[in-house]
């Protein structure tokens, strides 16, 4: 049975449409691959664990490279994308995280 991959809101609507063409193309192709298999069949290096319930995709292309952060709704069978932003260093920063921690909590006040 095939997960649900969606973003939270607009906002990160904006952000995934803010990311370079192949950028884009790659996060169709990793969310392709949670939708088909599930969160737990897919490893690195498409995606990693971050912090607690947050985890990543990882996209990287000719344009650099880029994050979206998510968290996996087991009851719903649902990957929700909380943020999207290009990295411009080496670790995900802390903020980037704190960030997607916050939206995380509003998709929980809203079940």
């Amino acid at each position: 049975m095939n997960w649900d991959v969606s973003t939270l809101n607009e906002i990160v609507e904006k952000e995934l449409d803010g990311l370079p063409l192949d950028m884009r193309a790659r996060f169709v192709r990793i969310s392709e691959l949670l939708a088909e298999s599930g969160p737990t069949l897919v490893g690195a290096p498409h995606v990693r664990r971050l912090d607690g319930a947050i985890w990543e995709m990882r996209m990287w292309r000719r344009d650099g490279i880029s994050r979206a952060l998510y968290v996996v709704c087991e009851e719903r069978r649902r990957v929700v994308v909380v943020r999207v932003f290009i990295k411009k260093t080496r670790k995900t920063p802390p903020r980037e995280i704190r960030l997607a921690r916050t939206r995380a909590r509003e998709l929980k006040g809203s079940a």
